[in-house]
């Protein structure tokens, strides 16, 4: 009876140690994540196989695994950028991202953890200014809202492919120029519209002008054809039968009694 626990803390003790080695090695990953394992006797950071992926994972105590998030995300910026005359203009934008998983080690190895502060955002900011730069505050206030963000998208992923990041899309979501020049562009806007608005009306009186002449002139040229057309026996044979007509009312009492100059008949006496 004495010599069990003799033997029974020898095995306790290394049931703790086995937890102990266990609780160290086990990594879970959770959605949405995956892991870059550093090998502590092993040449460090692990970048010629795959990231660790998402679940439980058994590694040696004495290696390391940083967990990265690998779905996409998104980052926010305030920029105070220069227009192409050197007005300032105050820009937010925003940016999804995610890191390339196929490259996560190489992302970890050369760019570390920070790597949106120290890559993503200062290629924003630079790709921001170069593009702005290139537009007035007039373009920049109405019309060329969409270009300018997708400029800045192009030239910010341009840079960054080659950096183990993904971007999916840039947007500029506010543009705020100086009080003074956004007051001055609307009301040069708004005088842009009320000359379109004339212009609209005068070329609309114009053609309603030209509809009404072209109208007119057709029935001077129809009146003319008919004109032409119509013979002194034509002329005869439609008063006889408007005589015809006439002599059929019941409200008339028609005396034919000879014909006139026209060599049409006379109608006489009515009640």
């Amino acid at each position: 009876m004495d010599r069990l626990p003799k033997i029974a803390l020898p095995v306790i003790a290394v049931i703790i140690v086995l937890i102990i080695l266990i609780s160290k090695s086990a990594v879970t990953i959770g959605s949405g994540e995956a892991g870059v394992l550093y090998k502590t006797f092993g040449g460090g950071v692990v970048t010629d196989k795959p990231a660790l992926g998402e679940g439980f994972h058994i590694v040696a105590p004495w290696n390391r695994v940083y967990i990265y998030e690998v779905r996409q995300q998104e980052v926010f910026e305030k920029m105070q950028v220069l227009s192409s005359n050197g007005l300032e203009i105050k820009l937010d934008a925003s940016a999804w991202f995610q890191p390339k998983f196929e490259d996560l080690g190489r992302l970890h190895q050369e760019k570390g953890e920070s790597y949106v502060d120290r890559i993503l955002l200062p290629t924003i900011r630079s790709a921001a200014r170069s593009v702005v730069g290139r537009y007035t505050p007039e373009q920049l206030y109405s019309s060329k809202r969409d270009a300018i963000q997708q400029e800045i998208f192009e030239e910010t992923k341009k840079i960054v492919d080659g950096q183990y990041i993904q971007l999916n899309e840039v947007l500029v979501r506010d543009v705020t120029l100086p009080p003074t020049i956004k007051e001055a562009i609307e009301r040069k806007l708004k005088q842009e519209q009320e000359s379109l608005e004339y212009e609209f009306r005068l070329v609309t009186a114009k053609k309603e002008a030209e509809k009404v002449t072209i109208e007119a002139q057709g029935k001077a040229d129809a009146n003319r054809i008919l004109s032409a057309s119509l013979t002194d026996k034509i002329l005869q044979d439609k008063g006889i039968d408007a005589t015809l007509e006439l002599s059929k009312s019941p409200n008339s009492k028609v005396v034919i009694v000879g014909s006139g100059d026209s060599g049409l008949p006379l109608i006489l006496g009515n009640n």
